[in-house]
C-alpha cells in the first residue's frame, strides 16, 4: 500500500454537544460534490459516527486514537490517501485522560500535534459575544504544538450577534470560517450510547443533504481548503494481527462496533473476512477458523436473537470445535441470558455463564488496558490489549474464570475481567490495539 502525507483538518470543538459531527458531515458532503476525494477520520474510540462519515462522502472512516495506538498503527491509518482528510473529534480538543497511554492522553490534541492538520474549532456562540474570541484564543494559545486555524461559529442568533462575534475574533486575531444561524431542526436523533447508527436513521440522505446546504451558505469552503495542511512525517505503519485466516464476522445492526481499520488490516494481511448477520437467523460459515462477534445494541434485539435458532444452533456448533470471541454486545449474546430493561430475560448462547442486564442500567465508560489470562484468537495468554468500555448493563452472574485483568487509564482495577470456556471468551472490552 502506498504511503503519503495527505493535507487535512480536525474539526474540534470546546466540548460536546458544539455542533461537530453537524458540521463534519455537511463540510463531507461539499467537499465530495465539489470532486475531492475526501479521507474521513474520528478522533477517539467511536464505532457510530465513522458510519456517518461513510454515507456522507462514501469512503470508509477510521478511528485515530493517541492513547490505544502506537505511532506504528497511527501511521496505517493516517496515510490513507485522498486529496484532503478531514477529522472529527470527540468531546473538548484538549480533553483526554490522566495517564498517558501510546502516544499521548487520547486527546484530539495529540493528533493535531502528531499530523500537523489545523484546527478548526466549532464553537457554541449561544448567550456569548465577544467573550467567544477569549475562549478561542485560549484554544489557540495552550498548546504550542497544536496549529488551531481557526473557528466556525455555531447557533449564531441574529445578524447583530455575528456582528459583535466577528469584532470579538477580529481582535483577537482569530480567523473566521462561517457563522451558522441557530437552527433547531438540524439534529441527529441519540440514545444511550450517542448517535443512533447510520443504518437506522428514517432519512439519512436527506440529513446530510440539508447539512451540505446549510454550509454552503454560511462557511467559506475554499478559505478551509486553503488551510488544510500537514507535517506528519509517518513512522513504519503496524497492521493488527489477524486472528484467523477465515474469520466468520457477526455484522447487523445488533453487532456493529467494529473497528474499520481493524477489519481493513486484517484484509491487508491476507485473512478472509465473512460476515454473517444474526438478526438475519444466520450462522458463522462452517469453513471459517474462528468467529467474532463484535457489540452492537443486542438488548434492542434479544427477543429476535433467542429466537434465531438456526443462528444460535450453528453458534454452538462452531464452538465445539473453534474458537469463538465476544466483544461486549456480542460478549453478552455469548453468555446464558440478556435480561432487557423491561426484566424480561431472554436466552442466549449459552456457551459462557454470564447473564447480563439492563433493567438496572449502570454506565460503563472509560479507556482500558488488559492483560489477558487466557488465549483469545490471534493473542496468546499474557497479551496486552489496549481498548475501551462504554456500555450500560449490569452484570447479574459470571461463573466462568477471568479473561484477564484490566486496568483503567487512572491506573484502578477494573473489577469486570471478561470470561472464558474452553476455545470461547469474551470481555466488555472494545479491542483497539495491541500494547506496546
Amino acid at each position: 500500500m502506498t504511503r503519503a502525507t495527505t493535507p487535512g483538518l480536525i474539526i474540534s470543538a470546546p466540548a460536546s454537544g458544539s455542533g461537530k459531527t453537524t458540521v463534519m458531515l455537511g463540510l463531507l458532503r461539499c467537499l465530495t460534490e465539489d470532486g475531492v476525494a475526501v479521507q474521513p477520520y474520528k478522533c477517539g474510540p467511536d464505532y457510530i459516527d465513522p458510519a456517518f462519515h461513510r454515507a456522507a462522502c462514501g469512503r470508509e472512516s477510521f478511528n485515530l486514537d493517541s492513547w490505544a495506538m502506537s505511532a506504528g498503527v497511527l501511521a496505517a491509518q493516517v496515510t490513507r490517501g485522498g486529496d484532503m482528510a478531514l477529522a472529527e473529534g470527540s468531546m473538548g480538543l484538549f480533553d483526554g485522560v490522566p495517564l498517558p497511554g501510546e502516544t499521548g492522553n487520547g486527546a484530539n490534541a495529540d493528533i493535531a500535534a502528531l499530523t500537523g492538520w489545523p484546527v478548526v474549532v466549532v464553537l457554541d456562540a449561544s448567550g456569548q459575544s465577544q467573550t467567544a474570541a477569549a475562549l478561542a484564543h485560549g484554544m489557540a494559545t495552550f498548546r504550542a504544538d497544536v496549529p488551531v486555524a481557526g473557528v466556525i461559529l455555531n447557533r449564531v442568533a441574529s445578524p447583530r450577534h455575528e456582528r459583535y462575534l466577528r469584532h470579538g475574533m477580529a481582535q483577537a486575531g482569530i480567523t473566521v470560517f462561517g457563522c451558522l444561524p441557530r437552527r433547531g431542526d438540524l439534529t441527529i436523533p441519540e440514545r444511550h450510547l450517542g448517535l443512533v447508527q447510520a443504518v437506522e436513521h428514517p432519512d439519512l440522505e436527506t440529513a446530510v443533504t440539508r447539512y451540505a446546504a446549510f454550509l454552503r451558505d454560511h462557511v467559506d469552503l475554499p478559505a478551509l481548503r486553503a488551510a488544510a495542511a500537514s507535517h506528519y512525517q509517518p513512522a513504519a505503519p503496524v497492521l493488527p494481527r489477524p486472528p484467523g485466516q477465515r474469520i466468520a464476522l457477526a455484522r447487523d445492526a445488533a453487532f456493529s462496533f467494529a473497528y474499520a481499520h481493524l477489519i481493513d488490516g486484517w484484509r491487508a494481511q491476507g485473512a478472509e473476512v465473512l460476515p454473517f448477520s444474526p438478526l438475519a437467523d444466520e450462522a458463522p460459515a462452517p469453513d471459517a477458523d474462528i468467529c467474532w462477534l463484535p457489540g452492537g445494541y443486542p438488548e434492542l434485539h434479544a427477543g429476535t436473537i433467542a429466537g434465531a435458532g438456526r443462528f444460535l444452533a450453528g453458534l454452538r456448533q462452531f464452538a465445539r470445535t473453534r474458537p469463538v470471541h465476544g466483544e461486549c454486545g456480542g460478549y453478552m449474546v455469548l453468555g446464558a441470558a440478556l435480561i432487557d430493561r423491561d426484566g424480561a430475560r431472554h436466552e442466549m448462547a449459552g456457551l459462557l455463564g454470564l447473564v447480563s442486564s439492563y433493567a438496572t442500567r449502570r454506565m460503563h465508560l472509560g479507556y482500558r488496558l488488559a492483560t489477558l489470562a487466557a488465549p483469545i484468537p490471534g493473542h496468546g495468554a499474557g497479551t496486552r490489549m489496549r481498548g475501551h468500555e462504554f456500555h450500560y448493563s449490569t452484570v447479574v452472574s459470571q461463573p466462568d474464570p477471568p479473561l484477564a485483568a484490566i486496568i483503567d487509564a487512572e491506573g484502578n482495577a477494573v473489577p469486570e475481567g471478561g470470561s472464558h470456556r474452553g476455545p470461547v471468551s469474551g470481555t466488555f472490552l472494545h479491542i483497539i490495539a495491541e500494547a506496546t
